[in-house]
C-alpha cells in the first residue's frame, strides 16, 4: 500500500489545468531503476543532480516560477567557475592542471573502520555485542570494491553533495513523499539551521516579516533577527499553527501601519514542533497549504522530527501498541508532508539526519523546485561548499553498504518505538508528580519535547499584587527555583516569535537524552518545586484535599 502522500494528489485541478497522476515509487522499484540507469560517475568532485535518479513524471505539472520572491543577493549569485570546471574531471583521458584539488597521496588516512548495527539488532548493547564492522579504504572505488572511498570523500566536492549520498536521499524522498510536480530536486546541506539561514538569504530582504508559530524554534528566530527579518507569530492550538489566523493577518495587512510589505514567507515545523511538540493533522496541513496558495506564500517546511511520529499514548499500566508490521504500514501511518501535497513547488522542505542518525554528522538535504535548488546551490558554492566528506562516507557505508532503503526504514520504525517508550515514561512521571492545580499538558504525538503550561496567575506573589508582579518575573523565579532544585527546563518565553513574554506560561522539557530514571526524578523535582512555589502542601491540593490519581494530560 502506498502512503497517503501519493493518493492525496490524484485529482483534477481546474478546467484549464491538467489532471495530476502520480506514479508510486517504492523500495521494490529501487533495484530495477538503478539497473537501467547509466553507471554512477566515480571521479572526485563529480557533478550530480536529482534528475539522474528520479523516475518519470508523466502528467505532473511543472513548478511555478519564484523570481518575484528571490532577493537581489540571490539573483546576483553566479555559478562558481571552479565548481563548473571540475565537472570536466570525469572526461576520460583528461589530465587536470586547472583545479586546486590536492592529491589523495598526501592525505594521512589510508582506511577508516566503523561498527554499525546489524539489521533488527539496533540497540546500543546489541551493536556492541554483534554489530558489523565496515571499512573504507583510500582507493576502494578504483579497485572495484565500493562506489565511494576516501580518495573521493576527503577531497573537494560539489555543493550538491556526493553523488552517492544524493542518489540515496533522492530515492528516499520519492519513496516517502512522492512530490506531485515534475521538476523537484534535492541538494545536500550541512544541517537545517544552515539551510534555513541560506533560504532567508535567498528569499527575504531586511525589513521583511516572516510568519511562524507564535512559539517557534529559538535558533530559527535568532537566525532571522540579525538579518533584519522580523518574526511574526501566528496563533496556535494543540495542532500547531492556525491557518485561519494566518489568513486573517494576511487579508487585513496594512503596509503603512506595519511598515513592511505583506509577508510572503512562512517558516513552520509541522511535526513534533519545537518547542511545543504540536503536530499538524492532515487537514490542518491542507488548510495551511490552501492559505499559502491564496496569498502566494512560500513555505519553508522544517522537518527534523518527521520520522519521530510516535505511537498513541495509552496511559499508565496499559500494554504498549505494537510497532507497524510493515514498511507500508509505517509510511501510511505518517501524517503526509506539505511537500507531498505541493503542486506549485511553493515548499522548500528541510530534512536532516541530526535527529534520526546523529547531529554531529552535520548532514541534511533540502527538496524544492529546480529553480530554487539552483539558487540554493549557488549560495552553497561560496559558503559551506558541501557537507563533510567523512560524514557522507560514513552515512554511505551505513545506509547503502549495510542497510539499504528497507533497512533504513526498519531503523526508523525502531526509533519510533524507542522515542515512544521515552515519551510514555515522561508522561507517566507527569501524571504522578506534577500538581494538576497549576500544571497542565497535552500528550506529545511526535518529536522529543513536552510542553507544560503553568498557571502563573495562581502564584502567591501575583495573588498578592498582580499590578506589580508580571508573567516574566514569575517565569524567571520558577525557572531558577527549578535549577536550585536540580532540574533544568527551557523557558517558554525563549521561543516567543515576537520576543514578548506572552499571556500564558510554558516550560519545555525533553525526554530525548536523559535516562528513564533521571527523567522521572527530574519531573519529581519539578513538581516538588511547583508545590513549594505555589504554596501547595506536598501531596495535597491547596484546600487540603488529596490529589486525585488522574491519568492523561490536561
Amino acid at each position: 500500500m502506498a502512503p497517503p502522500a501519493a493518493l492525496d494528489v490524484v485529482e483534477a485541478l481546474t478546467d484549464t489545468q491538467a489532471a495530476t497522476f502520480v506514479e508510486s515509487f517504492s523500495i521494490n522499484g529501487v533495484k530495477a531503476r538503478r539497473h537501467k540507469a547509466p553507471p554512477m560517475p566515480l571521479a572526485v568532485a563529480t557533478y550530480a543532480s536529482s534528475e539522474m535518479f528520479k523516475g518519470p513524471s508523466y502528467g505532473k505539472p511543472k513548478a511555478k516560477r519564484w523570481d518575484h520572491i528571490l532577493n537581489q543577493e540571490s539573483k546576483d549569485r553566479n555559478a562558481s567557475s571552479l565548481k563548473a570546471a571540475s565537472q570536466l574531471l570525469k572526461t576520460p583521458g583528461l589530465i587536470s592542471l586547472g583545479g586546486g584539488l590536492p592529491s589523495s597521496t598526501v592525505f594521512p588516512f589510508e582506511e577508516i573502520q566503523i561498527k554499525v548495527p546489524k539489521l533488527h539488532h539496533f540497540s546500543e548493547s546489541e551493536t556492541k555485542e554483534s554489530g558489523i564492522l565496515v571499512s573504507s579504504g583510500k582507493h576502494d572505488a578504483a579497485e572495484g570494491k565500493s562506489l565511494y572511498d576516501l580518495h573521493i570523500a576527503l577531497n573537494y566536492g560539489q555543493a550538491t553533495g556526493s553523488v552517492q549520498i544524493l542518489r540515496f536521499v533522492t530515492e528516499h524522498t520519492e519513496i516517502v513523499h512522492h512530490p506531485p510536480y515534475q521538476d523537484w530536486e534535492c541538494t545536500m546541506t550541512v544541517g537545517n539551521t544552515s539551510a534555513f539561514e541560506m533560504a532567508l538569504r535567498m528569499l527575504a530582504t531586511r525589513g521583511d516579516y516572516i510568519m511562524t508559530e507564535e512559539y517557534s524554534f529559538c535558533s530559527a528566530l535568532e537566525t532571522a533577527i540579525p538579518l533584519g527579518i522580523k518574526p511574526l507569530g501566528i496563533k496556535m492550538d494543540e495542532q500547531g499553527l492556525l491557518p485561519t489566523h494566518m489568513d486573517h493577518i494576511l487579508s487585513n495587512w496594512s503596509e503603512s501601519e506595519r511598515g513592511a510589505r505583506k509577508p510572503h514567507l512562512l517558516y513552520t515545523v509541522p511535526t513534533g514542533g519545537n518547542p511545543t511538540g504540536a503536530t499538524q493533522s492532515l487537514q490542518r496541513r491542507r488548510d495551511l497549504y490552501a492559505c499559502a496558495q491564496k496569498h502566494d506564500v512560500y513555505i519553508i517546511e522544517d522537518e527534523p522530527y518527521y520520522f519521530l511520529q510516535l505511537q498513541p499514548y495509552t496511559g499508565p499500566n496499559t500494554p504498549a501498541i505494537p510497532p507497524p508490521a510493515s514498511h507500508d504500514e509505517f509510511l501510511y501511518a505518517l501524517v503526509p508532508s506539505l511537500l507531498s501535497m505541493d503542486r506549485d513547488g511553493r515548499v522548500m522542505r528541510l530534512d536532516s539526519f541530526s535527529k534520526v542518525i546523529a547531529p554531529g554528522m552535520r548532514t541534511g538535504w533540502i527538496t524544492a523546485s529546480a529553480q530554487m535548488v539552483m539558487r540554493f546551490v549557488r549560495h552553497s558554492e561560496t559558503s559551506t561548499q558541501h557537507p563533510s566528506g567523512v560524514s557522507q562516507l560514513v552515512l554511505y557505508k551505513l545506509l547503502e553498504d549495510t542497510w539499504g532503503h528497507d533497512g533504513y526504514l526498519d531503523w526508523l520504525i525502531w526509533m519510533r518505538m524507542e522515542y515512544t517508550r521515552k515519551r510514555d515514561n515522561l508522561l507517566r512521571a507527569c501524571e504522578m508528580h506534577l500538581p494538576r492545580e497549576v500544571a497542565s499538558w497535552k500528550n506529545t504525538e511526535a518529536g522529543m519535547f513536552h510542553w507544560v503550561c503553568v498557571e502563573w496567575r495562581k502564584h502567591p506573589l501575583v495573588l498578592k499584587d498582580m499590578e506589580v508582579v508580571g508573567i516574566a518575573e514569575v517565569e524567571d523565579r520558577i525557572w531558577r527555583a527549578g535549577v536550585d532544585k536540580g532540574v533544568l527546563t527551557a523557558k517558554g518565553s525563549w521561543f516567543r516569535a515576537e520576543g514578548d513574554a506572552g499571556e500564558e506560561m510554558f516550560f519545555r522539557t525533553t525526554f530525548a537524552a536523559a535516562g528513564e530514571e533521571d527523567v522521572r526524578e527530574a519531573i519529581r523535582r519539578f513538581g516538588e518545586m511547583l508545590r513549594v512555589e505555589f504554596g501547595l502542601v506536598e501531596g495535597e491540593q491547596g484546600n487540603g484535599a488529596k490529589v486525585p490519581g488522574e491519568s492523561g494530560g490536561a
